[in-house]
């Protein structure tokens, strides 16, 4: 059988498959438990943050042992991990982005943390310490006081500076 004739068998095999209804029988139905670890995504109105607590104070412990090796010291960024502090407002695409000059949404920084950092271990922080880093590093960038507790009510009521000046990729999800 030739390579073209082959292809052409394969291809009627799947197409007829499909027009009958039944599928190339690969995976399994996923459950509505087997989704939920996975199901993690903060929306900017704070919609999915989770129960929990941290304070500045707290972020800055968590930071220097976990953080700082990338970040830098008061995250000023090191040749292994950006800055996440500092820099004016952005008026063009070019340059540095930090939490202060980029970010449109204090619950995406809690979003991006849990989600993906520390670097070599994601998503292994607890809850209450993505609140305290999130609060540091608000505290950092002065959006925040150093005495402010962020929790799933307080966090989405921080003003980002850059708010208004970011392109809402999906508008109709705020």
């Amino acid at each position: 059988m030739s390579t073209r004739s082959a292809f052409a068998a394969l291809a009627f095999t799947l197409v007829a498959g499909t027009a009958s209804g039944e599928g190339p029988n690969l995976g399994k139905p996923i459950t509505e438990g087997e989704i939920a670890p996975w199901d993690i995504s903060i929306m900017p109105d704070g919609t999915g943050l989770p129960a929990g607590s941290g304070t500045a104070a707290q972020g800055a412990k968590i930071f220097a042992e976990r953080c700082s090796s990338c970040h830098g010291d008061n995250g000023k960024g090191t040749e292994f991990g950006a800055a996440i502090v500092g820099g004016p407002p952005r008026a063009t695409l070019d340059g540095g982005k930090t939490i202060r000059n980029y970010w449109p949404y204090a619950t995406t920084l809690f979003d991006y943390i849990r989600r993906a950092m520390p670097y070599p271990q994601p998503n292994s922080l607890r809850n209450d310490e993505v609140y305290a880093l999130t609060a540091y590093i608000l505290s950092l960038n002065e959006l925040i006081g150093e005495n402010d507790a962020m929790n799933a009510q307080t966090l989405p009521q921080v003003r980002m500076p850059n708010r208004d000046g970011f392109i809402i990729r999906f508008p109709d999800r705020i």
